[in-house]
């Protein structure tokens, strides 16, 4: 496609016809010459707004845009309700990719409910490859915000899915080629799907009713990264069992073969949740089908401690995530 702008028929063919679900608090949504979107609320509601640009993949995209986002507002205890995209590609992109990515963007809107309520596409010489920015706008009461600095003395940590769930998933698509000369293809697509489980809005949905007073999603910097998050927001120490962080096999086997930290790799579909009814958490959870265990707990102080058998080692604030060293 030409550099600049979208025309008109373009947009309007493979963007704005590939948005289908709508809201009822979206007023005014995407459309030609809007700039704009219009939301309504209630008196005792609330935004909540959060962003992020997916840079390290080009690999289902649109997909893994839509999720990060949506499970950023999630984590604070808010119902999603849309997202803006900032879309740049690059000049080779064809007309029918752009459409697929909108239509990958579709669906996972679909699924969460959430409503496409404006953006802007444009192609490119300063990309060279698609860069997809979402800005997730959110709703909830005002006095059930729920924030990552809440975590307090005391409380056990919960976690959810799996520990390096997204960066599997990435490196085994991008890196299908190379991993095959040790591991056969079913392995390497068990690995791939994992991407499936990206969302953590179905645990946020469970933690809110059960009870919790901080939640946040494990992306970059993997789980020791957001475990430190919520430690140094809340201002408090904790101590985790790296025994009981729960690891897919093919995490495992993945880091091993390009030598990674499957504890400091990006970890979007996992959850930490700090809660006072961590049995009961977890046991609602699994009613839900969502795979969660009983980690660790909170402290008094800022000793931020990982205990293995008999180690005990302080935990070191985030680093560049270990997906950077194979992407």
């Amino acid at each position: 496609m030409k550099l600049g702008k979208l025309p008109e028929t373009v947009l309007k063919r493979s963007v704005l016809n590939q948005i289908k679900h709508r809201r009822d608090e979206v007023l005014v949504g995407p459309a030609i010459g809007e700039d704009c979107s219009v939301i309504a609320l209630k008196e005792n509601e609330v935004f909540v707004i959060s962003t992020d640009p997916i840079t390290g993949t080009v690999q289902d995209i649109g997909t893994l845009a839509v999720h990060v986002t949506a499970n950023d507002i999630a984590s604070n205890g808010a119902e999603i309700i849309g997202i803006m995209l900032t879309i740049l590609l690059p000049e080779s992109t064809a007309e029918p990719e752009l459409r697929a990515m909108m239509q990958d963007i579709e669906k996972v809107c679909k699924k969460l409910k959430i409503e496409v309520i404006g953006g802007h596409t444009e192609i490119t010489k300063a990309v060279r490859q698609a860069i997809v920015t979402v800005t997730g706008v959110g709703k909830m009461k005002r006095n059930e915000i729920i924030k990552t600095a809440g975590a307090k003395p005391g409380q056990e940590i919960v976690m959810t899915k799996w520990a390096g769930l997204e960066g599997t998933a990435i490196i085994a698509a991008a890196k299908e080629d190379e991993l095959k000369t040790k591991y056969s293809s079913s392995f390497i697509d068990g690995a791939k799907n994992m991407m499936e489980y990206i969302s953590v809005v179905p645990e946020a949905e469970v933690a809110r009713a059960v009870g919790v007073t901080s939640m946040h999603d494990v992306t970059e910097g993997g789980i020791f990264g957001a475990l430190w998050e919520i430690a140094a927001a809340s201002k408090v120490g904790l101590e985790v069992d790296l025994k009981k962080i729960l690891l897919k096999q093919e995490t495992v086997e993945i880091c091993e073969f390009y030598d990674l930290n499957p504890y400091m790799l990006i970890s979007s579909g996992c959850m930490l949740m700090v809660t006072e009814k961590a049995n009961q958490l977890v046991e609602s959870l699994k009613v839900e089908g969502i795979t969660a265990a009983v980690i660790g707990r909170i402290t008094e102080g800022n000793d931020r401690i990982i205990i293995n058998e008999e180690e005990r080692r302080f935990l070191e604030p985030p680093k560049s995530d270990e997906l950077y060293k194979v992407m």
